[in-house]
């Protein structure tokens, strides 16, 4: 019978995952971020058990009431319950948050390794080309992009992912460079493996952490770039609703509706602070060193 072996390092990296979430749990703020970023999931995952009116149905009964029992967070200026629209928008931008930062950081991990792990010719090329994206002020590329496009909500993703990904690089590019000279990536080259292996299984996965911490900071970018857009009138488009367009409402109403404006403002805010929250506190639990 084969004798059973433990992976080396196993116990290594148990010890370093329980200080983690000890350094994590130690953290107020992150907990709440924790706790705001769970609890919009929930609502965007059970919108449709949880919304009290459909989202979309028009009452000129009802136009512009204030909050009530009946509509908690009142309606808009075609009677359409704002506490609705605000659950079933929490999707979409959740939506948005998670696809455009996948988008930014499979681009961002892939030039960044590449650039970190060849260095020379290769790596000046890819980070000349990340400061030329970085001459460019990111929300008015957006902009420009999305004046040539139809404005729906595929297109921003893609938009915001394909204009976000410069940090993600950067990052992985100095993992990179660290980790290619370490002893493990030394023996796996000597041992003939390829660099495609070397570079996505055995250095990739020792550069993660940042990156994670990243990727959470982003979606909280990501939410407030299609607000924003949504906002201008180039984002998603009625009558799908998002808390970008219902802000546009508001808008149109301050002076006689305030709530329009209250609520997604909030919503927004608030979940920005989540994700803000749970990134510093990932970021403060993986190296405490960077707490200032």
């Amino acid at each position: 019978m084969k004798e059973k072996t433990i992976p080396k390092g196993s116990g290594e990296q148990e010890k370093l995952r329980h200080l983690f979430w000890k350094r994590f749990r130690q953290n107020g703020l992150a907990l709440i971020g924790a706790f705001i970023v769970i609890f919009l999931f929930i609502v965007a995952l059970f919108a449709p058990l949880i919304s009290p009116y459909d989202p979309g149905q028009i009452d000129i009964k009802r136009v512009l009431q204030d909050p009530s029992p009946e509509h908690i967070f009142g309606t808009d200026s075609l009677g359409r319950d704002v506490l609705s629209r605000m659950i079933w928008g929490s999707r979409i931008s959740l939506l948005v948050g998670f696809v455009a930062v996948g988008i930014a950081t499979l681009i961002g991990i892939f030039l960044g390794a590449l650039a970190g792990y060849y260095g020379r010719w290769v790596d000046n090329l890819i980070m000349r080309f990340v400061d030329i994206m970085l001459c460019f002020p990111t929300f008015f590329l957006i902009l420009a992009v999305i004046a040539l496009l139809e404005p729906n909500i595929w297109n921003i993703m893609i938009i915001i992912g394909i204009t976000g990904w410069m940090g993600v690089a950067r990052l992985v590019r100095a993992e990179f460079l660290s980790l290619r000279e370490r002893d493990f990536s030394v023996a796996v080259r000597a041992l003939g493996a390829k660099d495609f292996r070397i570079i996505f299984l055995h250095i990739l996965p020792n550069a993660m952490a940042p990156v994670l911490v990243s990727a959470t900071l982003g979606v909280a970018g990501a939410i407030l770039t299609e607000s924003a857009l949504s906002f201008l009138g180039i984002g998603v488009q009625p009558p799908t609703p998002s808390w970008g367009n219902i802000l546009t409402a508001g808008k149109d109403n301050i002076e006689i509706a305030w709530w329009l404006s209250l609520y997604p403002g909030l919503a927004i805010l608030i979940t920005v602070l989540g994700y803000n929250l749970l990134g510093e506190g990932i970021r403060d639990a993986i190296d405490p060193r960077l707490k200032q």
